[in-house]
């Protein structure tokens, strides 16, 4: 309890990101040694600086964390530290994940083998809502195990989200706000809805949050990362189906969009991300399917991986077992997983990387060959 307090209040400190937080445990070698480290021993860290560590009100954090623990503690919200087993692991993946997430409802189903996130323009025309209710009817048809995800906004997200629910297919509501509340309100009864048919609500907001613009940004980043595939249904040339598609993107997730007219002006995102190399065309779930290498046939046999390569030091094999698929992991994700130095880990991932088990990748990630 008193790591998650600590990591909360890392997450609700002022002037502190997930990214440079992580960067923090990293180098302070755990969550709660952060607060025990004098701040001119924190100005050393790379990327650090004088100013910016004085700005930083870990007091506040601390404080906001005995708020947030009680309200979640009365109103039954799961709080789930990134370092916790139960935290999703496509989204501990992604660089940038937040510290904790709140949770409400079942999360294990996006532990399942597939997640599909389905996003789109608030204004859905009659096209965009046809064709969401075909792709999620072809799920169910196809028989997948799999969990929809969408941000529980107007139009494209809760048309997915219905379907989901018509079709008893699990889905995960991602809010840009804190659990005390449901944006729009219209939504409340759909929200009600999910947590009763076994699915999950989930945000990185605590209970106090606003409604800012760039929450909803922020909320499109867990919307991608949760997944392993995005589809676009029906997009402008701009709005959060797009950044979103981004994200996915940057994390190495495919995308997918539904095409539309040439002149119909929520059409236009898809057809661009087509046209950009940015989504696979998408007409049906079979399209999806294929891109995806989601054989049906077989999907109840047991997959196999024996591993062609060297004999592994027990450093290397702990160090390997927190790789998942082709997924990037991050150096300060698999530092602060182990609790060991960063210099040890650098050095181990050399290693691995030199017996050609891994591959580096931009931006300090790596990923299994």
């Amino acid at each position: 309890m008193e790591e998650i307090k600590y990591l909360l209040a890392l997450s609700l400190t002022p002037y502190l990101g997930p990214v440079t937080a992580r960067r923090l445990i990293s180098y302070s070698g755990g969550v709660q040694e952060v607060f025990r480290q004098k701040k001119f021993k924190l100005e050393s860290i790379p990327g650090f600086g004088t100013e910016s560590i004085q700005r930083i009100d870990f007091q506040k954090g601390l404080q906001n964390a005995e708020e947030e623990l009680e309200f979640c503690q009365k109103s039954s919200v799961q709080i789930i530290g990134f370092l916790d087993n139960h935290y999703p692991k496509r989204l501990a993946q992604c660089p940038d994940a937040p510290l904790v997430i709140y949770v409400k409802g079942k999360l294990e189903c996006l532990q399942k083998k597939k997640t599909i996130a389905i996003v789109g323009t608030r204004h859905a025309t009659y096209y965009g809502k046809t064709m969401v209710e075909k792709i999620v009817e072809e799920i169910k048809e196809r028989g997948h195990d799999i969990t929809i995800i969408s941000g529980m906004a107007y139009g494209v997200d809760s048309i997915a989200h219905r379907a989901s629910l018509k079709n008893k297919i699990p889905t995960a509501g991602i809010l840009g706000h804190g659990l005390d509340k449901i944006y729009p309100a219209q939504h409340k009864t759909l929200a009600d809805e999910i947590l009763r048919e076994g699915g999950v609500l989930v945000t990185e907001f605590g209970h106090k949050s606003s409604f800012e613009k760039s929450n909803f940004v922020r909320r499109n980043r867990i919307i991608a990362g949760l997944s392993d595939a995005v589809l676009v249904a029906e997009s402008g040339i701009t709005g959060g189906a797009l950044i979103t598609a981004e994200y996915a993107n940057g994390y190495n997730r495919d995308v997918f969009a539904v095409p539309g007219k040439v002149d119909d002006q929520y059409s236009a995102g898809c057809n661009m991300l087509i046209k950009r190399n940015k989504a696979a065309l998408c007409e049906t779930f079979q399209d999806i399917e294929y891109g995806m290498n989601w054989d049906v046939s077989s999907k109840n046999q047991p997959l196999c991986h024996p591993r062609l390569f060297p004999e592994l030091t027990p450093e290397e094999e702990a160090l390997y077992d927190l790789f998942e698929d082709d997924k990037p992991v991050s150096v300060d994700y698999l530092t602060a997983k182990l609790s060991i130095p960063i210099h040890q880990v650098s050095s181990t991932l050399l290693q691995l990387e030199f017996k050609g088990i891994i591959t580096a990748l931009p931006g300090n990630l790596y990923r299994k060959n």
